[in-house]
């Protein structure tokens, strides 16, 4: 036992000493490539495996003829394993070339395709995350190209409605004060009609960077919808029985969501403010709140005869006025909508606009919360 033991221990000392100078004689390779690490393994593993059976061989006093062909099946026995590693080296260094290949496209802003040559399980997991994370980085690149689009549309828009308001009232405070006005009493309207306009802007402006600021407080406060609907049809039949336009409105029921009363009654007189101003003289516009799966729905339909196709998806951008019709019509700078949006996704809401017979139709989706009497 004790002479058995010897031997184990002689043959682990030269396993150890051979192992650990081949390592270290092999260390350049470790650091030029995967497959030089592997070959340095490989080659370890051999010569341990030699350097093990030599000492044991001595140790048990074989003959030379004995340690030799010992020598020599190990030899073979490395030389499979050195080959066996070769193998999976290309292997490797295919699969980090196709990697490598990957992580350039996504550096040169293009998405890799999904498929290509076959990987390792682990590789191919890899492969698939960094096309995700490409196809979120491009889609990021077009969502930050269309917002700069729209900050540039939305300038171009305030810079053109700031200069006709500001000119009229320069012109009109200089013949006020020339003592040229044929008729002060309309020029004192006139100027306080467009500082009124000019005072919304502001206001829509501000309104707009808090809600991209994401500073729109939705405190949990409970509000009855119903009542808050039926305030804003309220607010805004005066507007509408000036514009000689129908307001219309029917409630499903009592129901009641949380949030910021003021900031939803803000979204919800926008849409219909918008409906308005778009509707003929002599239109109807119509306003419906329901309720399905827990969700409220707030619709707003009007007769502005249709918004074209391309430009459904838009209407809710910053600066987004569609037509110079519509946009003349209207008068606005483009924000309302967008603020409507915006305070309604700050809720937890989600609002959307579709084309209906002889018009559209905005609607405000809210989640409910249970209704006490």
């Amino acid at each position: 036992m004790n002479h058995t033991l010897a031997i184990i221990g002689i043959a682990t000392a030269w396993a150890a000493g051979g192992g650990a100078l081949t390592w270290v004689v092999t260390i350049p390779l470790h650091r030029r490539s995967l497959g030089g690490l592997l070959a340095s393994v490989v080659l370890t593993g051999a010569v341990a495996s030699i350097a093990a059976m030599v000492g044991s061989d001595r140790a048990m006093f074989l003959s030379m003829n004995d340690l030799g062909v010992g020598v020599i099946v190990a030899v073979v026995a490395g030389l499979v394993a050195a080959s066996t590693a070769a193998l999976a080296a290309s292997r490797l260094s295919r699969d980090n070339r196709a990697l490598h290949d990957v992580v350039a496209q996504i550096g040169e802003g293009r998405v890799p395709p999904d498929d290509g040559r076959r990987l390792t399980a682990e590789l191919e997991r890899l492969r698939t995350e960094l096309a995700a994370m490409a196809r979120r980085l491009a889609e990021s690149r077009d969502r930050e190209r269309a917002l700069e689009s729209s900050r540039r549309e939305l300038v171009a828009w305030v810079s053109h409605d700031l200069r006709t308001p500001l000119a009229g009232l320069r012109a009109m405070s200089e013949a006020l004060e020339d003592g040229v006005a044929e008729a002060p009493e309309l020029y004192y309207k006139q100027i306080h009609a467009s500082v009124d306009r000019l005072a919304g802007m502001v206001d829509d402006l501000f309104e707009l960077s808090r809600i991209q600021a994401g500073a729109v407080t939705t405190r949990p406060e409970r509000i009855s919808l119903d009542d808050l609907v039926s305030d804003c049809i309220a607010a805004l039949d005066p507007l509408a029985r000036a514009r000689d336009v129908r307001l219309t409105g029917r409630s499903g029921g009592a129901t009641a969501v949380h949030g910021n009363g003021a900031e939803l009654n803000r979204a919800i007189t926008n849409l219909i403010a918008n409906a308005i101003r778009h509707t003929d003289a002599g239109g109807t516009v119509d306003v419906q709140l329901a309720v399905a799966d827990r969700v409220a729905h707030v619709s707003v339909r009007d007769e502005c005869g249709g918004i074209p196709t391309d430009d459904l998806a838009r209407v809710f951008d910053v600066g987004f006025r569609g037509e110079p019709a519509r946009t003349q019509a209207s008068g606005g700078a483009g924000l309302g909508l967008a603020i409507a949006r915006g305070i309604v996704e700050a809720h937890a809401g989600s609002v959307d606009v579709a084309n209906v017979a002889g018009g559209c139709t905005f609607t405000i989706c809210l989640p409910l919360i249970a209704y006490n009497h």
